[in-house]
């Protein structure tokens, strides 16, 4: 995971899968209720966003070409960014459909 940027002060961090490098930011500086994922550096290429982190039910929508990827790297995506959403830390390692972290919290 990569530090964020000090030009936005709501990006959590980074990960990657291998192939592609996604940047997670919050929707508000305080208590935000939900965050989104992106190709780095293209903020129009949204891959995810999360809601009902407040209300405890989570929900993941996916953005256009991101929801055809399979059901367990859309597993690993989520988790990844919700760990680096809350400031977890992610080790640089490649994610591939079968092969899955899924984390406690």
């Amino acid at each position: 995971m990569k530090t964020a940027e000090p030009s936005d002060p709501l990006l959590r961090g980074r990960f990657t899968d291998g192939y592609t490098d996604f940047s997670v930011r919050a929707s508000s500086a305080d208590m935000p209720d939900s965050f989104q994922v992106y190709v780095s550096g293209n903020h129009a290429d949204l891959v995810l966003i999360v809601s009902g982190l407040i209300s405890g039910y989570r929900h993941a929508t996916w953005g256009d070409g991101w929801r055809a990827y399979t059901p367990e790297w859309k597993a690993w995506a989520e988790d990844t960014a919700f760990k680096v959403f809350s400031g977890g830390r992610v080790e640089p390692t490649s994610k591939r459909a079968g092969s899955v972290r899924f984390c406690d919290g």
